[in-house]
């Protein structure tokens, strides 16, 4: 089995040393660094070039410089798809976004997980887990998601919080951990 067949599987694998994983990280962030020093004025070369990045897109996304993530192929977004600047995505395993996803800055997204034992962990070993986020999702400034975290539809994530556990449908969550705060109740 492939490092990377190992990767989709959620088992340890290395992407240090593999050339097929080391070759695709390095042609995207080649493609992230170009997207970055796009100016803001240049609208369909940005949104041609984050649709080359991103594997799956809708239409309507917007992503502000600067954006890093990588592989980019395991990324989804959805329509009306919003990202502040500095977003990363570090998306070893899938992440994808519902639609109405609104990212404040400094955000990021992480799907690689490292061992917590010392041996396998300094051999560079780690292992991803996917990100779901659902549709009309609010993310404050400075937000982490961890490995394997799904986020419910309608919900906000303040803050400054670090999300460790999955996040319910219709309700605010904020901190270190990230905790459910109160329910949304939709009044339309």
């Amino acid at each position: 089995m492939t490092e990377k067949e190992k990767c989709a599987k959620g088992l340890l694998y290395n992407p240090n040393y593999d050339q097929e994983l080391t070759a695709e990280r390095i042609a995207v962030k080649d493609l992230c660094l170009e997207y970055n020093q796009l100016k803001n004025s240049d609208a369909q070369g940005r949104m041609l070039l984050i649709k080359k990045i991103i594997g799956k897109t809708k239409e309507n996304i917007c992503i502000e410089p600067s954006f890093w993530c990588d592989y980019g192929y395991n990324i989804e977004v959805g329509e009306n798809f919003y990202a502040n600047h500095n977003l990363v995505i570090l998306d070893c395993a899938k992440v994808i976004f519902g639609d109405n996803v609104f990212i404040g800055p400094n955000c990021s997204f992480y799907t690689a997980n490292h061992p917590i034992d010392v041996k396998p962990r300094n051999e560079g070993l780690e292992s991803a887990h996917p990100i779901k986020v659902g549709d009309n999702v609010w993310f404050g400034g400075n937000v982490t998601v961890l490995p394997g975290i799904s986020i419910g539809n309608n919900s906000v994530i303040g803050a400054g919080s670090v999300v460790t556990k999955d996040i319910p449908d219709n309700v605010v969550a904020v901190g270190n951990p990230c905790k459910v705060v109160k329910s949304i109740i939709n009044e339309n």
